[in-house]
């Protein structure tokens, strides 16, 4: 099955591509880095992307950006952020790459869960990754050939929680993440978030 995976060379992206990679033929792509290198925020460079990879059978978005903080005291650089990377990169994606995906392709986006379980500092996140779970299961209901499309709604993982020097006991360690998203991709399902837990 060729696989590409946006963000594939991040935390989460290169556990994913470490277990699909036993099955897949899988196309990493990243900002800098990566077999492919692509600019989700622009869509000629999706574009471009797409042009060079051609016809596949799945394509796994873990990418987009955000930025914590106190809904009142970010600035307007934070929600841009979000909206920029984490929505607008991930439609643009969309929009492009299902034009790519064979019959009976899939479609595998990144969420969040505040946005179903809200926190202090992510208000900007979660308009994002709710943004992204209302795409989702909208563009589901118009997906032509069998194609499917659905989220992973992440939460910090264990090791972004070390690293940041927060309570890390209840986080999903990076390489738990990435079985979500290789049962994700082996589902029949469409339109679903499938919320990441410990």
């Amino acid at each position: 099955m060729k696989t590409v995976v946006i963000g594939g060379t991040g935390l989460v992206g290169s556990e994913v591509v470490k277990l699909l990679g036993q099955g897949h033929d899988v196309i990493t792509v990243g900002r800098t880095s990566g077999d492919m290198q692509a600019d989700i925020e622009d869509k000629a460079s999706v574009e471009a992307l797409f042009d060079k990879i051609g016809a596949v059978d799945a394509i796994i978005s873990v990418a987009g950006d955000g930025v914590f903080g106190g809904f009142d005291e970010e600035g307007d650089h934070a929600y841009e952020r979000a909206l920029q990377s984490k929505v607008m990169g991930q439609v643009n994606l969309t929009r492009v790459g299902h034009k790519y995906l064979n019959k009976g392709g899939s479609i595998t986006l990144t969420s969040g869960a505040v946005a179903q379980h809200p926190m202090p500092n992510t208000a900007a996140i979660a308009i994002a990754t709710a943004g992204v779970d209302a795409f989702v299961r909208t563009v589901a209901l118009e997906l032509d050939d069998d194609k499917r499309i659905n989220s992973v709604s992440l939460s910090l993982v264990k090791e972004s929680a070390k690293k940041f020097g927060m309570d890390s006991t209840h986080c999903v360690p990076a390489a738990k993440v990435a079985e979500y998203y290789r049962d994700v991709l082996g589902s029949s399902e469409s339109g679903q978030v499938v919320l990441v837990q410990n």
